[in-house]
């Protein structure tokens, strides 16, 4: 009799994302919009992990920490766009519950060892703008290392454990999800056993993985802005706040993002708000990052400015043997 039940609990097999919403006149519209932002997307932050590698000049713990930013951003876009962009474009918005799982890990993960990275970032400029003179003996390639290790290992280890406990969790209808993609709320919304345990669990894991680093990472900037204020030269001040003003306005979008997302009521009236505010984190965020540090940044400027010459030089060459 209890197993005939628990059978029955756990016959749904498969979710269905309702997406932005019901728009079938702007499917083909948002699938190219959606297409090119992804496009964009992966072109820009490749762009940028290729940049950081070849250009010597660019491997300082900054560049570092950016070009595994990229990597991260580019994996991190990658566990939504695809699935949202096959929706669009067959109008099958069913999603499995194994794929729906393995969606939210990934998606998890990454977003938590962002905000690891944000914190790491946030540091460095703490050193080089706070503390300049020990900036090279602590901020050595060994910490560099460990730091973004540890970022990416925190993510994965978090993640497991919430995605463990949701596989405990019964699914028995309805199988519908508001929303574009498989995130933490709507899938404990939809079980119908006891998620007390998960939510008590993701309690103590978000105070660990996400505000803990928003602390830090706004706490160093509120050292770095007090040194810069302190600054006499306004050149000084100028140079000063445009070595950080890139990473301060990823940090801003990121977490504003997500705030106002996790913070608002989970009312019907607000889901569609939620979903909108959601596209900026995980999807405008990874667009904006190529774009802020390589129109703002000067020292990529420069670096693209090397490598081009080395390219045209490697060019001439080879024609040359030829």
């Amino acid at each position: 009799m209890l197993d005939a039940e628990k059978g029955n609990q756990s016959d749904i097999t498969e979710f269905i994302l309702l997406g932005l919403g019901n728009f079938a006149q702007l499917q083909p519209l948002l699938f190219f919009l959606f297409l090119l932002i992804y496009l964009v997307t992966i072109t820009g932050n490749l762009f940028i992990i290729v940049l950081v590698v070849a250009d010597p000049c660019l491997h300082t713990p900054m560049y570092f920490f950016l070009g595994n930013l990229s990597c991260l951003e580019t994996c991190y876009t990658s566990s939504i766009l695809p699935k949202m962009l096959t929706n669009l474009l067959t109008g099958n918005t069913t999603i499995t519950v194994s794929e729906c799982l393995a969606q939210y890990y990934f998606f998890g993960s990454f977003a938590t060892a962002e905000t690891y990275l944000l914190a790491a970032m946030s540091y460095d400029r703490y050193l080089a703008i706070c503390r300049p003179f020990l900036y090279t003996s602590i901020m050595s390639k060994k910490l560099c290392v460990h730091l973004m290790a540890g970022a990416w290992l925190n993510g994965l280890i978090a993640n497991g454990i919430t995605v463990f406990l949701l596989t405990q969790l019964s699914f028995c209808g309805p199988n519908v999800i508001d929303h574009y993609f498989c995130d933490l709320t709507p899938l404990e919304r939809l079980s119908c056993t006891d998620t007390s345990l998960l939510e008590l669990v993701v309690f103590l894991l978000s105070f660990i993985d996400a505000v803990t680093p928003f602390i830090l990472t706004f706490t160093s900037y509120i050292y770095i802005i007090i040194a810069i204020i302190k600054i006499k030269s306004s050149i000084g001040r100028q140079k000063a706040f445009s070595n950080c003003s890139s990473h301060l306005m990823m940090v801003c979008l990121f977490y504003g993002t997500i705030i106002i997302v996790y913070l608002l009521p989970d009312t019907l009236t607000l889901r569609h708000l939620n979903k909108l505010f959601s596209l900026f984190y995980t999807i405008l965020t990874p667009l904006a990052n190529p774009v802020i540090y390589s129109l703002r940044n000067k020292e990529v400027h420069k670096a693209l400015r090397r490598v081009h010459k080395k390219l045209r030089i490697l060019g001439r060459t080879y024609l040359f043997c030829l």
